[in-house]
This record gives structure tokens, C-alpha cells and sequence, in this order.
């Protein structure tokens, strides 16, 4: 059977050249059109924040994405996935990405932001807050890049570039053979997280020699807050205050353990969540005991609240106030303090007392202290920072704490001043109450290490979260009554919703960019009206070559109805041409045609 199919096909081919054209042409556009799509490299992305706070949209509105790869050098972005690298990323780029309609942006990061030199770290985290400023409806992620990445980066910008060519030519034939990506995400639209709970703790050391005892409230916000969720580690905001707050429920709660250093303070400590989110924890939590109790430390004789915020860093210390206060008073006696040990023990740290009104008219507060001073509690913030404003609060490159355990001694001589009333008694300004010994520095750094770790963003740290649970942990070894409070948006007029698909695997595919297929649609076009040309020259000639048969076949009719089948030996054959035989009357007179 084989050996009669190959000898069709032998004949085929030898008999008939268009036949053969028709056969051949098809299986090489066959085998020269692009396989199917590859998947090139898959790998994890991160999305721009996405929340809502006070009604007010922030962040990307898009998460699904699938569209061919361009980097921003390419004249046309229209519905293209725009990837940019951190080395060359600037909001001009990134605007002029969204301007043109661009389908996605992604920004891809070094794996360790830390290596990255000071201006471009500090550049990038000067326009975080200008992208999540106002709502952006294409998708944004952020890659940290590895080889394959980088090599997905490097053909796309070689192909984008060659686009501003002179040369239509050259920008057509490299076009078309040049290999494309679609980047194509794995997951859903985002939609809006339904009972999330925001999570905050609290636990208290009790003071001696009364019941009406004056309390000093020690407060600091666990979680992080960046570009993108899954990014926002936090070091320095607010890991180190968080940090700095348990190693001080260490200190005290040793010196508590015994009856000489047993003070006539209660301690109240309060690790709150949402933070960032105007400071959501805080609020509910000063709720819960102000208003739905009618016994609280809060309620009673509150010295002052002492809010821990960005430690980690810097050679300045700053207290800021919404009230300054009255001599007298223990808020004062914490400020004298800190300028005492900051100018005897720490002569390198610049403190300085930075007063602030509480703006109610502004959509989020400036510092914490500002959710206790409106519910008229004396408060106050300590930070390196000057200015509540500086961008080191909410980036995704706050990855580094270098100056936490000298802030943290400190703070804990100064508080440890107020609460034994040092000064007054005559100690001197260089007097050290915790030695090495006892500051644990190892230890204090292997917390922040511990909470930078991980990213701990309010989206990503619910109820059951391993940094609830630890921290919960922490405080139990050193404070008694330690309890959680949970805060919910309300459903009719939430003040805050958080949205999902903040992380997903996105897949870039190799394949051939569209112009190819143009190309191809085109080839195989000519193709087709090739053959369909080819076709009908044929119909033509044989119509022709059936009209000669016609005109033919009636002369010969006419022929032999006039001389009869006996005469025809009587004419002289004069030419023969396909089949048809041209007749001659032997003395000349007539000539005839007859088919044979």
C-alpha cells in the first residue's frame, strides 16, 4: 500500500508542476510558523497597594494582565506591559507609561535593596507617595529580578529600541523576527476583603504603694507600609519600635520583679495594628476602654503616653508634641530628661522638641500621640524623623536599622529617671541604671531581624498571623493581663477596605510579535491568489482551446453536408493541429476543417 501511495505521489509531483506548487507552498508555511507559545520563565509578582481609606481609593484598581512586553524606550505603550528596572525607573517614565495607555507596569527590583546606591534608594522612595497618591486603574507589580528576568528585560529593550530606527525596513524585518513576551498573570480580579480584622495587644506591669497610681502608656504600631504590601518590611518604620517596646517590657519588668526597684508606676503596654491606616488599632482601642468600660487604666491618672516610632536610625532624636507641656508636669520631666542623658551619655545625639497642632481637617493623622490627644490625654511621639512627612515612613526600601540599640538605652535610662524621680533625688546626668549586662543587645537584634524578615503590611497580618502570635508570645513572658482587641470596618460606611491578589505568579510566554502574524496572514494571501490566478489562466485556456473544438466540429458538419463522405479523397491535407485536420479542395477552389 505504502509503495502505491509513494508512487501517486511520485507521479504527482512529476506530471504537475502546479499541482506540486499548491502541495509544497502550504507545508513549508506550516513548518515555518511559530510553535506554540513557551512559557519563558515564571515567576512571583507583587501589586501596588490597593485600599480605601476615609472613601478615598489608593493604589492600582487593575490586577489581571496579559499583553505583549515593552520597556518605556518604545514609541507606542498602548496596551503593552511596560517593564522597567529600578536603575532606570523616574516618574516621567512612569507617567509617560500610563499617559500613552500602557496595559501594565512592572518594576523590577534588586533582590537586595540594601546594596542599591543611596540616591537611587532615596529617589525611589520620594515617589512612592506621588504613585499611591491617586487611584492608577492599569495593574502595577514589582518583580525582584534573578538571570532569566533580566534576559526577558534585555531582548525586550533591544526590540523596543529598535523601533526608533531611520529605517522603515530595518524596523519591519527586525520586528518580525525579533521574539516577544506576553506576560500573563496566574490570578483573579481583585475584589474587596470582607471582615478583616485588625489585631492589637496589650499587656501592663503593675506599680506599688497605692491604688490611684499614676500611668505611663508605652505605645508603638507593628505594622509596615510600602508601595507594595508584600515588600513593606519596615525596619526602621516601625520595626524598631516595636523592638525597642519589648526590650523596655524586659528592662522593667526585671526591675518590677523586685520590691527595692519596684516603682509608682503602672506600665501600660499597647502594640497596636493599623498604623498606617490612621492608626485604626489605636482608635478602637482608646474606644474600648474610654467609652464601652468603667475601669481602665486610660480612665484613671495618666502621666503621659509615650508613642515609639522610626528609632532605628539617624543621630537626632525628636519629641513631637501637639501641646507642649507645662513645667511640672511628668511630660515635662520626660523632656528635661531626655535633654539630660542625651547631653551627658550621648553627646553624638541631637534631641529637639518639635510641636505640631493636630489638623482634624487632613484625611489621616500626622503621629500617633495625635489619636490620644484628642481624647485629650497627654501624649507625645519620639522619632528620629523631623518631620512626619519624610518618605523613610512608608517605603519598601526601609530595610536597614543600624542606631536602634543605642536610641533604645536611651529612651530607657530617660523613662527610668522619670519613674525613680532620679533627678530630684540628685543623681547625676551620667548616671547609668542599665548596664551592658542587662541591655541585651543580641537579643534586640534578633527581633528586628525577626519582624524585617517578613512583610507586615495591615493586609497581610490577620488574627492568626505567626507575627500576632509571637508578639503575643513576647509580651507574655514580661507583662501580666496581656489581651487582644480586634477593630472590623464597619459595613454600612467602612473607614478603611483592604482588597486581595496582592501577590501572584505571572508567566512570561515567547512568542513572536504581531506583526509576524501580519506577515504571515499576508504570505499566505499572496499565496492563495497565486493560485487562484494560476486556476483560472487555465479555465481561459481551455475555453479557447473548446471554442476552436466548436468552430471545428460545425465546419465539419458543414462539410460533409455538402461533399458528401465519398469526396473527401479529394482534398489535400494541409495542416493538422490538435486533433483538428485543415482540408483543401485539390484544385484549390475551397478549403474546410475537420476533426479527427
Amino acid at each position: 500500500m505504502f509503495e502505491e501511495a509513494s508512487e501517486v505521489f511520485d507521479n504527482m509531483f512529476k506530471s504537475s508542476f502546479p499541482l506540486t506548487f499548491i502541495v509544497f507552498i502550504p507545508a513549508v508555511l506550516i513548518l515555518v510558523s511559530p510553535l506554540p507559545a513557551e512559557a519563558a520563565h515564571e515567576f512571583t509578582v507583587y501589586r501596588m497597594q490597593q485600599y480605601d481609606l476615609q472613601g478615598q481609593p489608593y493604589g492600582t484598581r487593575n490586577a489581571i494582565l496579559n499583553t505583549e512586553a515593552r520597556t518605556v524606550e518604545a514609541e507606542v505603550l498602548s496596551r503593552r506591559c511596560v517593564i522597567m528596572r529600578l536603575v532606570d525607573f523616574s516618574y516621567e517614565r512612569y507617567q509617560k507609561a500610563l499617559r500613552q495607555s500602557a496595559g501594565a507596569v512592572v518594576i523590577i527590583l534588586p533582590k537586595n535593596m540594601s546594596t542599591m546606591p543611596q540616591d537611587i534608594v532615596q529617589q525611589f522612595m520620594e515617589l512612592e507617595p506621588e504613585m499611591l497618591a491617586t487611584e492608577t486603574i492599569v495593574p502595577v507589580y514589582f518583580a525582584l529580578e534573578d538571570d532569566e528576568l533580566l534576559s526577558i528585560y534585555t531582548q525586550t529593550l533591544t526590540s523596543s529600541s529598535s523601533q526608533g530606527s531611520s529605517s522603515a525596513a530595518e524596523v519591519l524585518i527586525h520586528t518580525a523576527t525579533a521574539n516577544g513576551f506576553q506576560m500573563v498573570t496566574s490570578g483573579a480580579q481583585s475584589k474587596a476583603v470582607s471582615d478583616w480584622a485588625i489585631t492589637s495587644l496589650e499587656g501592663r506591669l503593675a506599680g506599688t504603694g497605692g491604688e490611684d497610681l499614676p500611668t505611663i502608656v508605652l505605645v508603638a504600631h507593628y505594622d509596615s507600609f510600602g508601595v507594595a504590601p508584600w515588600l513593606s518590611y519596615g525596619a526602621d518604620s516601625n520595626g524598631s519600635g516595636v523592638s525597642m517596646l519589648l526590650e523596655l517590657a524586659r528592662l522593667f519588668s526585671r526591675l518590677y520583679t523586685y520590691k527595692r526597684t519596684h516603682a509608682g508606676y503602672n506600665l501600660l503596654f499597647f502594640v497596636s495594628g493599623g498604623g498606617k491606616f490612621n492608626y485604626q488599632g489605636t482608635k478602637r482601642w482608646l474606644e474600648d476602654n474610654l467609652d464601652h468600660t468603667d475601669s481602665s487604666l486610660l480612665q484613671d491618672n495618666v502621666a503621659f503616653v509615650l508613642c515609639l516610632d522610626t528609632l532605628g536610625n539617624g543621630d537626632s532624636l525628636h519629641l513631637h508634641v501637639s501641646k507642649p507641656p507645662k513645667e511640672g508636669t511628668a511630660q515635662y520631666a520626660l523632656l528635661k530628661e531626655l535633654e539630660t542623658v542625651a547631653s551627658n551619655q550621648y553627646p553624638e545625639v541631637k534631641f529637639s522638641m518639635v510641636h505640631k497642632k493636630i489638623n482634624l481637617a487632613d484625611d489621616t493623622l500626622a503621629w500617633e500621640h495625635e489619636r490620644f490627644g484628642i481624647r485629650r490625654l497627654p501624649a507625645f511621639t519620639l522619632s528620629h524623623l523631623n518631620s512626619h512627612r519624610e518618605v523613610q515612613r512608608s517605603s519598601i526600601m526601609d530595610v536597614r536599622s543600624v542606631k536602634l540599640s543605642r536610641n533604645t538605652k536611651l529612651i530607657a535610662e530617660s523613662l527610668a529617671r522619670v519613674i525613680y524621680n532620679l533627678t530630684e533625688k540628685g543623681a547625676p546626668g551620667d548616671l547609668q541604671i542599665f548596664t551592658e549586662q542587662m541591655m541585651q543587645e543580641e537579643q534586640l537584634s534578633s527581633v528586628v531581624d525577626w519582624l524585617t524578615a517578613q512583610p507586615r503590611a495591615a493586609q497581610l497580618v490577620d488574627k492568626d498571623s505567626s507575627v500576632v502570635s509571637t508578639l503575643e508570645y513576647h509580651l507574655g513572658r514580661y507583662l501580666k493581663d496581656v489581651r487582644r482587641h480586634y477593630v472590623k470596618a464597619d459595613k454600612r460606611d467602612p473607614e478603611f477596605v483592604f482588597y486581595d491578589q496582592l501577590k501572584q505568579t505571572m508567566n512570561a510566554y515567547r512568542v513572536k510579535p504581531a506583526i509576524f502574524d501580519l506577515l504571515l496572514a499576508f504570505c499566505i494571501a499572496a499565496y492563495l491568489g497565486v493560485i487562484y490566478l494560476s486556476i483560472q489562466v487555465c479555465i481561459d485556456t481551455t475555453s479557447t482551446y473548446g471554442n476552436i473544438f466548436a468552430s471545428a466540429l460545425i465546419m465539419q458538419t458543414h462539410f460533409f453536408l455538402c461533399h458528401g463522405i465519398r469526396e473527401i479523397q479529394t482534398y489535400d491535407l494541409l495542416f493538422s493541429v490538435h486533433g483538428i485536420r485543415a482540408l483543401r479542395n485539390q484544385d484549390g477552389t475551397s478549403c474546410s476543417f475537420l476533426c479527427i
